[in-house]
């Protein structure tokens, strides 16, 4: 495997070069060149409605298409089972809203979930009288997605288990293939997985995870503002279409029974521009970025670990295998929100505090007494380098009162 080029990484993102260093990136990656080109030229030429025979519109339409081919092979999915959206959590509602259920169903949630893979569900059950049941974690800081504490709460009843690939306030991963197992042994139960904590950092392929749903968000994977929900195929009887009724008659495509209205053209067509800066070989570079990422994790996991008032909340281990470089911790004594304010006063670091939309998992497993405060955040991708982190080590070890 070849040895990662960071500088020739950054040198395709036109935000890295300014003084801002951006540790930020779970909640939104900086976008590609050739996406921020690919947006401009749609609009500056083909900026038309869709399906008419005159030529701008076959070819906004042509564009439009080979955006749902490349990203449906982006996850190894077929163009059939996807569907664009504004977001993953508008997505995640709208499938709940058109999914089947039966009086006497039950859910199953994980507390480590964003809330956008759990409000959805949780309201489903409202509406229908549906059954919850919250899959939790014993380990207060370093909790997992427990395949024994699953086995304890799936039953014949089961209709669907919700849980993250990657916790987006831990970075821990899932495994995710071995709970679809599990979860698949019950003939009615389905597995709906939140990767946007994972697919920004890894090659994901839904088929060989066995997912019914996976739901990730392009805006934190270098490209534009929407998300994309993948159902698989053998569950789509399932899905009841919110579409038109006279639409009934379309081919019934995920995108004709889920998308509302058309999704937005000019950024649905740059997509391709995305899947192309893996190149032809992209589990070669997805391999890169893992090794990268570790490296850079391993810097400031090691100070932390070191600071006896610091409180780690995911695996403490910079491990490739276990974890994503998505790191949270706490401050004895110290609001998280502090801690960011004084580095800002001495850096151009750019990170944050709170508790990132994962209330539930903050309050009901970390039992944090603040939980607006919550957390602080460092998350990072590829295109951060080593310096900065050092940076940010130099930063925090004058800001981290000493014991």
């Amino acid at each position: 495997m070849s040895t990662f080029n960071v500088a020739q990484a950054r040198a395709r993102f036109p935000a890295l070069q300014q003084p801002q260093i951006y540790l930020d990136n779970a909640g939104g990656s900086q976008v590609l060149d050739t996406v921020i080109d690919s947006i401009r030229d749609y609009l500056s030429r083909t900026n038309v409605q869709l399906g008419a025979t005159y030529n701008i519109s076959r070819a906004s339409s042509a564009a439009y298409d080979n955006a749902y081919q490349a990203a449906a092979k982006f996850i190894n999915a077929s163009p059939d089972e996807i569907v664009f959206g504004a977001s993953s959590t508008q997505l995640l509602h709208n499938l709940s809203t058109a999914l089947d259920f039966q009086p006497g169903d039950e859910l199953i949630l994980s507390k480590l979930n964003h809330e956008a893979n759990t409000a959805a569900w949780v309201r489903t059950a409202q509406r229908f009288g549906l059954t919850v049941k919250w899959w939790s974690a014993a380990d207060a800081t370093n909790p997992v997605c427990d395949l024994d504490e699953l086995k304890t709460l799936l039953s014949d009843k089961t209709k669907l288990v919700a849980c993250p690939h990657a916790s987006n306030i831990t970075g821990t991963i899932t495994k995710v293939k071995e709970i679809a197992d599990v979860v698949h042994s019950f003939p009615n139960a389905l597995l709906c997985v939140d990767g946007v904590a994972l697919a920004p950092h890894r090659q994901v392929d839904v088929k060989a995870l066995d997912v019914d749903f996976y739901a990730f968000s392009w805006y934190k994977v270098y490209g534009p503002h929407i998300a994309q929900l993948y159902a698989s195929s053998r569950v789509h009887s399932h899905i009841n279409s919110l579409a038109h009724f006279f639409k009934d008659d379309l081919p019934q495509t995920l995108d004709v029974k889920l998308n509302l209205a058309s999704v937005n053209y000019e950024l649905v067509q740059s997509i391709p521009r995305v899947v192309d800066y893996f190149g032809p070989d992209p589990a070669s570079t997805w391999a890169q970025i893992a090794a990268y990422e570790e490296k850079l994790q391993s810097i400031l996991l090691d100070f932390l670990n070191s600071c006896s008032n610091v409180t780690i909340y995911g695996e403490p281990s910079s491990s490739k295998d276990l974890r994503v470089p998505v790191i949270s911790f706490t401050v004895k004594g110290m609001k998280s929100q502090q801690l960011v304010e004084e580095v800002e006063k001495r850096s151009q670091l750019g990170f944050r505090s709170g508790h990132m939309y994962s209330y539930r998992l903050l309050k009901d497993v970390f039992g944090l007494e603040d939980v607006e405060d919550g957390v602080i955040r460092v998350s990072m991708l590829h295109y951060n380098t080593e310096d900065e982190i050092n940076e940010l080590v130099r930063v925090l070890k004058e800001v981290i009162p000493q014991e």
